[in-house]
């Protein structure tokens, strides 16, 4: 399935203040992670983005995971390739209670 609203996608600052902060308490060990696997780093972090954005308009493999009371929340894997190596990506999506458009909860890689 298709996330709904998928190309609309809005991944705020979620790359750059969670998932690619080596500073951050929990995201610094996926930043770690996506560094050592990929490469990718908050200097490169658009990589990572225009990945998730491509994924979240176009992928049919989103899983529809249930409502956690806030909105709908989607799982999407997502290959991602660079010149250091590749990657399953697993990311996970909220559409909240009265928008149209997922927002980005996490990302990490499997």
């Amino acid at each position: 399935m298709r996330i709904p609203g998928g190309a609309e996608a809005d991944l705020g600052t979620k790359i750059e203040d969670y998932v690619l902060n080596p500073l951050h308490r929990e995201g610094r060990h996926k930043a770690r992670v996506f560094e050592s696997v990929l490469g990718i780093t908050l200097t490169n972090a658009d990589l990572l983005r225009s990945a998730l954005r491509n994924a979240a308009a176009s992928s049919t493999l989103a899983v529809h995971r249930g409502n956690n009371g806030f909105g709908d929340v989607y799982s999407l894997t997502l290959p991602v390739a660079t010149d250091k190596g590749a990657a399953t990506v697993l990311s996970v999506w909220i559409i909240r209670q009265g928008e149209r458009f997922p927002r980005l909860v996490t990302c990490f890689i499997q």
